[in-house]
């Protein structure tokens, strides 16, 4: 492929990963992109995974306004489940779909450079609160995942991140993943989540928001319509539109069809976000 062709950035969250036809979705959607000629970076996380190996070592996971609290045995279980069992099986996943996958960590050539991340003040909380061994991303290593893409793979990265002095931190996945679409000037970003969408009511699908613009965003969070873990990756994704990334959508990896749906802007899938 040239450098000319298109680049997607997809984030999976670890939720999604539990179920198998997600799984299954998620690679055929991909398949179609590249089939298009995308050049595409998968970056994906493992909360549940992380969470179920935890209490099979005998520890309980510890979080404080959703936000992990990382100690260094829970770093080894981090490791452990994202970049061993997550990333292994989505990797064979993707590959058993016929694609060129490329497994690889944050910490692989300084892929994903963090910082630890001081203490700090949490909404609810007195004190400052210390996230132990959780770090800020500061740099994405482009070269390197460009490098990779002109190779023809497609990068499926587990979110853990290093220092430059080799200490490994856990990482935000819907931050990085913003990171590095604004790394790669990215064409496309897209959040797949297990609903695929933001709807004004859950339970009936005619009610899928079709598009929504800043002001819009902000007003269905302040209504409780975008809530939980979706806030984060809305205003993540808010600050790509300035920075060149022309399409950003929150979109179900189980469709068949709907990321090139998506990249071809025709609206039948996810929640498209706009300026």
């Amino acid at each position: 492929m040239s450098n000319a062709n298109p680049i997607a950035v997809i984030k999976v969250g670890g939720d999604v990963l539990l179920d198998q036809l997600e799984r299954e979705g998620l690679a055929q959607n991909i398949k179609d992109l590249h089939q298009q000629g995308w050049r595409v970076v998968l970056l994906h996380g493992g909360g549940p995974q992380t969470n179920a190996l935890q209490e099979k070592h005998g520890l309980t996971p510890n979080k404080i306004a959703g936000r992990r609290i990382t100690s260094p045995a829970d770093l080894v279980v981090v490791k452990q489940a994202i970049a061993g069992e997550v990333n292994v099986n989505l990797t064979s996943e993707l590959i058993q779909a016929g694609l060129p996958a490329f497994g690889c960590h944050g910490a692989s050539g300084l892929l994903i450079q963090a910082t630890k991340r001081p203490p700090m003040k949490v909404s609810g909380e007195t004190d400052l609160i210390d996230f132990g061994e959780v770090g800020d991303v500061v740099n994405i290593n482009a070269s390197l995942l460009q490098g990779l893409l002109n190779l023809n793979v497609i990068p499926v990265i587990a979110t853990l991140g290093i220092s430059e002095q080799g200490q490994i931190f856990n990482i935000n996945a819907d931050t990085t993943v913003v990171k590095i679409a604004a790394a790669l000037r990215a064409d496309l970003l897209l959040l797949t989540t297990g609903v695929g969408a933001v709807f004004k009511d859950l339970n009936q699908p005619e009610t899928r928001i079709k598009q929504v613009n800043q002001a819009q965003a902000e007003q269905l969070i302040k209504d409780g319509i975008i809530q939980g873990g979706m806030i984060p990756k809305v205003e993540e994704a808010m600050t790509l539109l300035s920075q060149g990334v022309q399409t950003i959508a929150i979109v179900s990896g189980r469709s068949t069809g709907a990321f090139q749906s998506v990249a071809n802007g025709t609206g039948e899938f996810g929640t498209r976000i706009v300026e």
